[in-house]
């Protein structure tokens, strides 16, 4: 019985052992005869610019549901259009869709490639960003000592003492922390509307600062150093699969070293998908403006 339909089977794919097996393979033949005819001029047919390939990474294409026949197809567009997550992508029996696996491999390796590149240095030079480095001597020692990447050594100290301004009402900052890709998407767009906010209003700043391998509390040592009134360090978020280029502002009245983390005020989430980097920069620099005017952060503003 069951060779019977293994033969069925056969016949069927042009692969049994009569006339119609033999048809299959001349079929087959062609079929592979051509492929390797399409590759004479050195080039894959994969790789010439007239096939239609797509970067399923984008998110035109993440917004596209790969779920076969769903019951609803308008309210699941509308689902996905409200959230990052992976919905509507169907499933190969147990498993997720070659789509679907081959788009989460893509997004860890560009999440890892955020956490391990270093921010652009002519971004740093058109922006005219004072260049410092913590006490991290690499890219390994920031990942694995969060510590170091919260302090400042002597060089750094001595640089920011000479070319900052002291006692300023806000002192900015801009740190790769851990997703670089997130300063070199967000930071060109945020950081002039910020300036130009606190300008309007009459507040002062002195020269931004860049911390390579910076952490949030880095801006506690900034403080401690340079004395303004507030300061506000904007920084790469730790990447996840939904997006790389997340950046957040840590704004905290008074800073020094050793605080608790409830003093900081935050805005999180400023990336394309979520808060534009100008809209962000807007309401920074009018939530900083109500931080000097209550002389608070963070749970104390709350108050």
């Amino acid at each position: 019985m069951i060779a019977s339909i293994v033969e069925e089977v056969l016949r069927e794919i042009g692969m049994g052992s009569g006339a119609d097996g033999r048809l299959g393979r001349q079929a087959g033949d062609r079929e592979q005869s051509g492929r390797f005819a399409a590759r004479e001029d050195g080039m894959p047919p994969a790789a010439r610019p007239d096939n239609d390939l797509h970067d399923i990474t984008s998110q035109e294409e993440k917004a596209k549901p790969t779920l076969e026949h769903p019951m609803d197809p308008e309210a699941l567009t509308r689902m996905m259009g409200k959230t990052t997550a992976r919905i509507g992508v169907g499933k190969a029996g147990p498993r997720e869709r070659t789509r679907t696996w081959l788009t989460l491999r893509a997004d860890h390796a560009l999440a890892r490639d955020s956490v391990f590149s270093d921010v652009d240095e002519g971004l740093i030079d058109r922006l005219k960003l004072v260049s410092v480095q913590s006490m991290c001597r690499d890219r390994n020692e920031h990942i694995t000592r969060p510590d170091l990447g919260r302090k400042l050594d002597q060089e750094a100290q001595q640089k920011l003492v000479s070319a900052c301004k002291a006692g300023v009402d806000v002192q900015l900052i801009a740190s790769d922390g851990l997703s670089s890709k997130a300063i070199e998407a967000n930071l060109e767009n945020i950081l002039p509307v910020i300036e130009d906010g606190l300008s309007m209003r009459g507040i002062s700043t002195g020269p931004a600062i860049f911390v390579k391998f910076g952490r949030v509390a880095v801006e506690d040592a900034v403080s401690e150093l340079l004395h303004p009134k507030v300061v506000c360090i904007l920084i790469g978020e730790r990447p996840g699969l939904g997006t790389a280029e997340s950046m957040s502002a840590y704004i905290c009245y008074q800073a020094v070293v050793g605080q608790p983390e409830a003093r900081r005020t935050v805005v999180s989430n400023i990336y394309s998908g979520g808060t534009s980097a100008v809209e962000a920069g807007a309401y920074v620099a009018e939530l900083i403006e109500t931080i000097l005017k209550e002389k608070a952060s963070g749970v104390d503003l709350k108050h």
